[in-house]
């Protein structure tokens, strides 16, 4: 049976890059890329997942290329995209996902880490961007799907620096677009926002709260992003896409009433980000915690038990054109009938 993103993208083989990729979401990415029959290069810090990543790939039906590469460094991810076109020849989608975090209030991260997250985060999107750019942009072809979150539009305590940098991505985002359209260039950007996702981060990342690190629920399996995302890549001209129903009502919240959203989340997203006991993780801002003396950590993190395996919302977002035609035909039918039954007056 075939799966859902090969139902949706079956179209000829591309050259795709995914940053991020040894674990979690970018991790189920490019495995979903390579379930459609791409050459997948896996770019991240860690050895260990990168190796794990590549074996899933190839298992999955892609062809892998590993390039070691910390997103934070200008010309490493240049020469990263350089290894790229001269193994396959050219890049014909590369999704940025790469990024650190901190679990902390505001006050307790130094500027040394507020700086690392924000090098990563948001100017690893920036190199990545412009790395791709340098090979597409000759070619007059190419998506660029820039890996956001609920957060790019609603920061919530505790994460100010990751919040800050999707929040960048965005703005960033939406002025390169608005470049390549008055440009008339066929080179697409596009963003797709996630929600909570079970991933292995919550284990990894620096956290100075009193529990252990976790998403807000509800929660999502990184399959489900890397579905948006594969989709995203094939139908680059849409400007975003929404991942989940509490992506969709986070961002209608924020929209209509931000002040009372400020205050609901200064109540509850404290306690909705921690879990009882300590956090066990070696933390991954400075060294990758997949590292030569570290260990894969695969996709998927420890919340399968509560983790949405699918989602409606994506269904509809990826399906909206699909979704549009079948409630049209639905009211022409129901026209049809009320003028036939007046007729029958």
């Amino acid at each position: 049976m075939a799966r859902p993103w090969e139902v949706t993208l079956p179209g000829r083989r591309r050259t795709v890059v995914v940053t991020g990729a040894s674990g979690g979401v970018g991790r189920a990415t490019a495995v979903a890329f390579a379930a459609c029959g791409d050459r997948v290069a896996l770019l991240a810090r860690g050895r260990e997942g990168l190796a794990a990543a590549a074996d899933e790939v190839q298992r999955a039906g892609g062809e892998a290329l590993v390039v070691g590469v910390d997103m934070a460094d200008a010309k490493a991810v240049d020469d990263a995209a350089q290894r790229v076109v001269d193994a396959f020849g050219r890049i014909d989608v590369w999704v940025n996902n790469a990024f650190a975090g901190i679990y902390a209030p505001f006050t307790e991260i130094t500027p040394d880490e507020f700086r690392r997250v924000t090098e990563v985060t948001y100017l690893g999107y920036v190199f990545g961007t412009r790395a791709a750019l340098r090979h597409m942009l000759p070619r007059d072809r190419g998506t660029i799907v820039q890996v956001g979150s609920a957060l790019a539009y609603r920061g919530i305590p505790l994460q100010s620096a990751y919040c800050g940098a999707k929040h960048a991505i965005q703005g960033f985002n939406e002025s390169l677009r608005c470049e390549l359209l008055s440009a008339g260039s066929r080179v697409r950007t596009t963003m797709v926002q996630l929600p909570a996702v079970n991933t292995p981060q919550f284990d990894w990342v620096l956290n100075r709260l009193p529990g252990r690190a976790r998403p807000v629920a509800p929660v999502y399996q990184p399959e489900v992003a890397a579905r948006a995302i594969v989709h995203a890549a094939g139908h680059g001209r849409r400007r975003e896409y929404w991942v989940g129903g509490s992506t969709a009502a986070t961002l209608i919240a924020n929209a209509v009433a931000p002040g009372f959203l400020d205050r609901y989340l200064a109540r509850t997203a404290f306690e909705a980000q921690q879990d009882e006991g300590e956090q066990t993780g070696p933390g991954n801002l400075w060294t990758p915690a997949d590292g030569p003396h570290g260990r894969d950590f695969g996709a998927h993190g420890r919340f399968d038990e509560e983790s949405h395996a699918g989602s409606s919302q994506e269904w509809v977002s990826r399906n909206r054109g699909r979704m549009g035609r079948a409630l049209t035909i639905g009211a022409g039918v129901l026209a049809v009938r009320q003028l036939t039954r007046l007729a029958r007056r």
